[in-house]
């Protein structure tokens, strides 16, 4: 079964979010503070962070940033009274993954429980060794045969999700909504730009090519031999 941990303060609405969940199948830890929710996150499996920023101890923010500090990539909804853009903004900048300001309507956030469950589910590995290519996703840092690759933050992100499906053709359409998380598919050619950009760097002259375009389908990341 599903597990979802639930941080929230105010008892009515942790009920009321937790009686939808439940009913919807899935079994749910409810917490009031962030160290006591760290703690459960720590201690139990669990599949989904859902987060309210306002609580004594401090803001829920805190514990998804810890938990990703610590290289737990489980996925987490942000709930909050705060509802500004530059609130959601700092919300998904400490590494959280959808935002719903209150009150929502309770249909609304099952839906986006669903489409954030539905998301692959990656390993929480955050050292990653594909053939000379090495990932260290907490420090940020990636070289391939010792050789540093200077990458920004969303061409790691690319690499780091190339590299955890091996041999398998990826899609722009997959591309776009795992790693920059449009629902729909912008009328520009962001996806080609910034691979092309990875590939110079991660492919240099001479080098076996580790990412190569498929025709009319996507990207391969080819399993080094």
């Amino acid at each position: 079964m599903t597990r979802i941990l639930l941080l929230e303060d105010d008892i009515g609405t942790a009920t009321e979010i937790t009686l939808e969940l439940v009913a919807n199948g899935y079994a749910v830890t409810h917490r009031l503070l962030v160290s006591e929710g760290l703690a459960a996150a720590q201690d139990e499996p669990i599949d989904l962070l859902i987060v309210d920023r306002q609580v004594p101890d401090g803001d829920g923010l805190e514990l998804i940033a810890e938990l990703r500090r610590i290289g737990r990539r489980t996925p987490a909804l942000v709930l909050s009274a705060l509802g500004s853009l530059d609130d959601r903004v700092r919300g998904l900048r400490a590494g959280g993954d959808d935002y719903l300001p209150k009150p929502f309507a309770l249909v609304e956030l099952i839906a986006r429980v669903e489409a954030l469950l539905r998301r692959p589910n990656e390993t929480r590995d955050t050292r990653l060794i594909a053939g000379p290519l090495d990932l260290d996703l907490l420090a940020g840092v990636a070289t391939r045969a010792g050789r540093a690759l200077e990458l920004l933050p969303r061409e790691l992100k690319l690499l780091d999700y190339l590299v955890r499906r091996p041999g398998r053709i990826v899609t722009r359409s997959m591309l776009l909504q795992d790693v920059w998380g449009y629902t729909f598919e912008p009328n520009s050619n962001v996806v080609d730009v910034h691979i092309g950009r990875l590939r110079r760097k991660v492919d240099a002259d001479g080098e076996p090519q580790l990412i190569r375009n498929v025709r009319g389908q996507g990207y391969i990341f080819d399993v080094p031999g």
